[in-house]
């Protein structure tokens, strides 16, 4: 059977204002990092992005090398696209990204004006699509000057190839000279994306202050941690969890110190009545600065579960006092080195 939008997509999700930008982004869009690739079963992801649409998930966030392997998960999202979603294009924000490995030799990584457009024209292809609404720096690149980065985020918009465009982990500074150099070349810079969660709070030392002083929206990615902030790793490392596979996760992130952080924080949201992934999602946007929370799936079920914080997202300061007790850094932020990059 053909696939047919819920009528009420809407009505069960707020959308908030991408810093002083006239999009909107849902509270919690959808990321398709892990689960999507040639190596996931096709069906799984494809029911999963048709039940975030029916709940009012309208933005889908991708990057080049989404999989595995490299760029699958684009392939794949272009055949959704095909299957189901082709004639909501219009209601959809899709993202993509470039600043990671993509391809071997020197034009396919980090940050120069040969590798973001060549990139965004590959992932374009595979997608299927004439444009992305939003377009990402993936991550800062010291030996590129910022201007020719910038410069290419410019020429893309102006290509019309990309509506808007973002960064992710960059510093502070980096994000304010960023802003400065978009600003008068008259570039569409709406948003940045960094690591956020309740063991990986970088972003309230100077980060958030800077996106609200430069009208940029914020979108959090690995709210739960990649899956740490769930009951899985309440009593260790299951076997068939992503630490345990080694990869982009690590055994060696669920020290004895975390574990009792996840026990510590179980134990507040079972009180509010949520999981613990539902409260850390709910948590992530507690603060107006803010703009959606970027979650990962596995299934419908996990899905619904995460879709499900909304549904008690305010939190009573006694209950902020309490988290921020546990909410302390746990040494997971993988992209540390790449957000203390600095200008030159």
């Amino acid at each position: 059977m053909p696939y047919i939008a819920a009528e009420n997509r809407y009505e069960p999700m707020p959308y908030r204002r991408c810093g002083r930008s006239g999009l909107k982004l849902p509270a919690i869009s959808l990321g398709l990092w892990q689960n999507f690739g040639g190596t996931d079963v096709f069906e799984t992801g494809r029911a999963i992005l048709r039940r975030a649409f029916d709940r009012g998930v309208s933005h889908f966030d991708l990057a080049n090398n989404y999989g595995p392997p490299y760029g699958s998960a684009e392939e794949n999202f272009g055949r959704w696209m095909d299957l189901d979603f082709r004639p909501y294009r219009d209601e959809l924000v899709i993202s993509s990204k470039a600043g990671w490995d993509m391809w071997p030799g020197p034009y396919g990584n980090l940050g120069s004006r040969k590798y973001l457009i060549a990139s965004l024209d590959q992932s374009l292809k595979r997608m299927g699509l004439d444009y992305v609404d939003i377009f990402y720096h993936h991550r800062p690149d010291p030996e590129t000057p910022l201007e020719e980065t910038m410069g290419a985020l410019d020429q893309i918009v102006r290509s019309g190839k990309a509506l808007y465009v973002g960064v992710s982990s960059y510093s502070p500074e980096l994000t304010r000279e960023a802003h400065r150099i978009l600003k008068a070349l008259g570039t569409p810079f709406i948003i940045h994306q960094p690591s956020y969660s309740m063991l990986n709070r970088w972003v309230e030392d100077g980060l958030l202050d800077t996106l609200a002083e430069t009208g940029l929206g914020c979108i959090a990615f690995s709210p739960l941690a990649q899956g740490l902030l769930t009951k899985r790793y309440l009593s260790g490392v299951p076997e068939d969890s992503r630490a345990a596979k080694n990869a982009s996760f690590s055994q060696n992130l669920v020290t004895p110190e975390n574990v009792e952080r996840l026990r510590q924080l179980n134990a507040i949201a079972e009180r509010r009545g949520q999981t613990l992934a539902q409260m850390a999602i709910a948590w992530v946007l507690r603060d107006p600065r803010v703009t959606s929370a970027l979650i990962g799936a596995r299934t419908v079920e996990q899905l619904d579960n995460s879709l499900d914080a909304l549904n008690r997202a305010e939190f009573s300061e006694e209950e902020l006092r309490e988290i921020d007790a546990h909410a302390t850094e746990g040494g997971i932020d993988l992209w540390r080195s790449q957000s203390a990059i600095k200008p030159a």
